[in-house]
């Protein structure tokens, strides 16, 4: 997808996400308006939150580079990831220096250590789950330097509270499984992604609509052996006015 908005001068590519009860929704989410959006016209809380970016970076699920880029012109050495080896290429045709196709379930120390890791685009959502969640930082809390960070950005699972989503919740909830935990396939043409699990989260005082927010977190523990989930009360950046919608 990110190719034919490269290669079709950033033209609205529609992405089809289809849910494991069998609900379709379609997005917009490739215009030259979101991935492929210079820094200056990216969300505010987007904004405010990469200004806490230092040192080495990560960055999880590059998309079509537009962080990895603003970083270098900063003079940040970056290191961008993605599973999809479209989504590289692209970073590599834009100028990103140094992008990978590679999970972030595979990230070691073979990449050298960070001192922020982001996690745009909803990709704190990669935490998936409560045993996949806890893995994974303890992943990047492996790859980070004792002043490690995560920008990161994350969706409220109760988009306008439809009845839909409250009962795809509820049965969560039901089945042993976190409220906000999604089972998704990603489809464009005659193409998809295999099944995935994806995470969102709501914070004590969020508002019933589909908004994500961006904020830091620290990357490591004071102890080596614990990684727990953060609370929101650890989110440096991003408030519930500065949150904005999911593009639809």
């Amino acid at each position: 997808m990110l190719l034919a908005a490269l290669d079709e001068g950033g033209r609205e590519i529609v992405e089809i996400v289809e849910r494991d009860d069998g609900l379709i929704m379609a997005g917009r989410y490739l215009s030259a308006g979101h991935y492929l959006a210079p820094y200056r016209k990216w969300p505010s809380h987007q904004r405010r939150a990469l200004r806490l970016a230092r040192g080495r970076v990560l960055d999880v699920g590059a998309g079509a580079g537009r962080v990895a880029l603003h970083l270098q012109q900063k003079g940040h050495e970056v290191v961008a990831i993605d599973c999809s080896p479209g989504a590289v290429e692209v970073c590599r045709r834009r100028g990103v220096r140094d992008a990978r196709v590679l999970r972030v379930e595979d990230a070691d120390t073979t990449l050298g250590r960070f001192d922020t890791v982001v996690m745009y685009g909803n990709n704190l959502g990669l935490l998936a789950s409560r045993a996949k969640g806890r893995r994974l930082l303890r992943r990047l809390h492996g790859i980070t330097t004792e002043r490690g960070r995560i920008l990161g950005e994350i969706l409220d699972p109760y988009p306008d509270a439809a009845p839909i989503h409250l009962a795809y919740h509820r049965r969560n909830r039901e089945r042993g499984r976190m409220s906000g935990q999604v089972r998704i396939r990603i489809r464009y043409r005659d193409l998809a992604t295999p099944w995935f699990d994806y995470l969102s989260s709501r914070g004590p005082s969020s508002r019933s609509s589909s908004r994500a927010r961006a904020g830091a977190l620290p990357a490591r523990s004071r102890r080596r052996d614990r990684c727990t989930w953060p609370s929101s009360r650890r989110w440096r950046a991003g408030t519930p006015s500065d949150r904005v919608r999911r593009p639809s």
